[in-house]
């Protein structure tokens, strides 16, 4: 039973990892204001009728702060990169002389900065969800082990360790989500 117990527990932590990975995840697509070749994480190009990665049809340079510099391994790729950026709907306009492509990242105004603030709090909400989720999901298998026959003890002491793992994670959410807050609110 006590091995049972443990792999509740292990299973409860990774699936909160994940939860948490997927934030970091989600909040490196949502742009602050400066360019980061993150922002293209996700963006599908079709290539010879196949939807692939744009990292893998092209380079992704970031010259400076407020421009990234997308160099396609063929010049044929340049307009289905165009169309890809454009339906990714960023917020950006690509633009390319032939054989290359820049993209001007435009400072934030201050309306579309709280529209993005929101959107991180709603992305760390879900995740907190995520995370309770996995505590109820926990807690419900080891009320299953105490129908099976085990001890009360064990099954309290296994729920106040699982509480302190969503404790721990959610403490994590918030951390991040401070984080991403503040580097959107600096100009």
């Amino acid at each position: 039973m006590n091995e049972e117990v443990e792999l509740i527990q292990m299973e409860a932590e990774d699936s909160m990892k994940k939860s948490l990975r997927h934030l970091e995840t989600e909040l490196s697509k949502i742009r602050a204001g400066r360019a980061s070749i993150n922002m293209f994480d996700g963006i599908m190009v079709e290539y010879y009728g196949n939807p692939t990665p744009l990292n893998q049809v092209s380079s992704i340079n970031i010259p400076d702060a407020r421009t990234i510099a997308i160099q396609p391994w063929e010049k044929t790729m340049i307009e289905p990169i165009e169309k890809a950026i454009l339906a990714a709907n960023l917020g950006l306009t690509p633009q390319n002389n032939g054989e290359i492509i820049r993209i001007n990242i435009p400072m934030l105004t201050e309306q579309r900065r709280k529209e993005l603030v929101k959107q991180v709090k709603n992305e760390g909400e879900e995740v907190k969800i995520s995370i309770r989720n996995s505590r109820r999901d926990a807690n419900d298998q080891l009320k299953k082990l105490l129908k099976e026959g085990l001890s009360e003890d064990l099954e309290k002491d296994a729920e106040i360790v699982i509480q302190d793992l969503t404790n721990k994670f959610t403490k994590e959410v918030d951390e991040i989500v401070d984080k991403k807050e503040k580097d959107i609110m600096t100009v």
